[in-house]
């Protein structure tokens, strides 16, 4: 399993976003999405103690999970990250966006600046996405940021992989 190259939560600046740590204040405006494990937080606490669970994993190096922060006003709009472990110096990169946030651009920006994390800092030599075949809207950002459908999988449920 990989480590984080230094203890500091690594902080990824971008043009109009910044990858950064999720703090307790960020878990209001991110309880819509914020999950763990496939299950969905319905409070505030148990957002906290899923975002928890999440800091532990960081903290063991099975996981990087960041908050997309706009660089304007420092809020959330979305989260992203390396899920599931660096097994074979490959990680499975992964998203969600709030839904007023659709359109604009900044996931693209968010997941550029985690390949290239992946890429170069952690040196990942795969780099994969799963997702579903209905989810048009993820197809498509993973089209753009240079993955390609690699593997069918049950339920629908199909890998990307990124291209490099």
């Amino acid at each position: 399993m990989l480590k984080l190259p230094s203890r500091e939560f690594p902080i990824i600046p971008g043009k109009r976003i910044t990858l950064r740590e999720i703090q307790h204040t960020d878990l209001l405006d991110i309880l819509d999405i914020s999950y763990y494990d496939g299950q969905k937080a319905s409070t505030v606490e148990q957002a906290a103690a899923m975002q928890n669970l999440i800091q532990q994993n960081c903290l063991e190096g099975s996981s990087v999970h960041w908050g997309i922060a706009l660089n304007d006003s420092n809020k959330l709009a979305d989260t992203c990250g390396y899920y599931r472990g660096f097994e074979k110096e490959a990680g499975e990169l992964g998203c969600i966006l709030l839904p007023q946030f659709y359109g604009k651009g900044f996931m693209t920006e968010a997941m550029n600046l985690a390949i290239e994390y992946g890429k170069n800092t952690l040196r990942l030599k795969r780099i994969w996405a799963e997702t579903s075949n209905s989810n048009q809207a993820a197809i498509n950002l993973l089209n753009r940021l240079g993955f390609k459908k690699t593997a069918d999988l049950e339920e629908d449920e199909v890998i990307y992989d990124y291209v490099y």
